[in-house]
């Protein structure tokens, strides 16, 4: 497949980047570190539904000098599938666990990305330690409430005939590269042509780079069935949310109905980007991680 250059790789070539594995539980885990542990607070990213750590990497550019723990979820990237159900309490307890295996304490920040928001919400109630959470493009309302309820359920639709069908032709289908460049399509905003080619590279490299049909089905209901909202009541730890001002999965407004159930909750929005922020605007993203860390501003 034709690789289109990163227009971020030049800024994170000055983040030393070491690629790492872990047993979660009997599960072998890729992960990805970013900086040196010292270097501040140690951050622990968790990425979107069928992404991987890929995805995060234009806003670890912006923060160099920060210490980044990037995880493949289970059965997405290089990391291995779970040996049970890909729901949302199993990525949580992987995640929980992850932190255990990989030595993080209260000290360190959590943040969550779009499906990784769930995950990280869940966690959290759950009773993993963490200074803070951050939460970027979170999902802040039920997947058939939002501003794409009707995409939604065409998803849905899809999911299920890619469940229906025989496991090869199925398979075809939910990797299918016409369906994987339309959802790039429906998702960017940005006109520029370059960063447009170049997100749409990486979602035809990465978008389909997971175990199993079982897999990406399963997580599928896991990102549809829940929400952030569930979890606000068990959030014991700061919380900061990062929202687009068009994003086309999660309506501002819900963003910010969210902050208001959360006692001290910080809400920033990035103008002018749709659910992409970590493609399309990463630094003004990683200024407020930056921020919440305690940590020099980007360069």
């Amino acid at each position: 497949m034709k690789v289109v250059a990163s227009p971020y790789a030049a800024l994170l070539d000055r983040t030393p980047m070491v690629a790492r594995t872990a047993q979660v539980e009997g599960t072998p885990a890729a992960y990805w570190e970013y900086g040196r542990a010292g270097d501040g607070p140690t951050l622990l990213f968790v990425h979107g539904f069928r992404g991987d750590h890929h995805g995060l990497e234009p806003v670890i550019a912006y923060l160099p000098g920060v210490h980044i723990l990037a995880p493949d979820l289970p059965g997405f990237g290089l990391s291995a599938a779970l040996p049970g159900e890909h729901s949302i309490d199993a990525y949580a307890a992987w995640v929980r666990a992850f932190g255990v295996a990989v030595g993080l304490d209260e000290h360190a920040i959590l943040l969550g990305h779009s499906f990784g928001s769930i995950v990280v919400g869940a966690a959290l109630a759950g009773g993993m330690p963490a200074a803070a959470a951050i939460f970027v493009n979170p999902i802040a309302a039920p997947a058939l409430a939002g501003p794409n309820a009707v995409g939604t359920r065409l998803a849905s639709l899809y999911y299920r005939v890619g469940e229906a069908l025989p496991e090869r032709a199925g398979g075809a289908l939910l990797k299918s590269p016409l369906v994987v460049r339309g959802s790039s399509m429906f998702l960017a905003k940005t006109r520029e042509k370059p960063l447009r080619a170049w997100i749409h590279n990486q979602h035809a490299r990465y978008f389909s780079a997971y175990a199993s049909r079982r897999v990406v089905l399963e997580s599928f209901r896991a990102s549809v069935e829940h929400d952030l909202t569930e979890y606000v009541g068990a959030l014991r730890v700061p919380v900061h949310l990062v929202a687009a001002e068009h994003d086309d999965i999660t309506a501002l407004s819900d963003v910010q109905a969210l902050a208001d159930r959360i006692p001290g909750a910080t809400l920033t929005v990035i103008p002018k980007v749709g659910h992409l922020i970590h493609y399309e605007t990463p630094r003004p993203a990683a200024e407020r991680i930056a921020e919440v860390a305690g940590v020099a501003p980007v360069g």
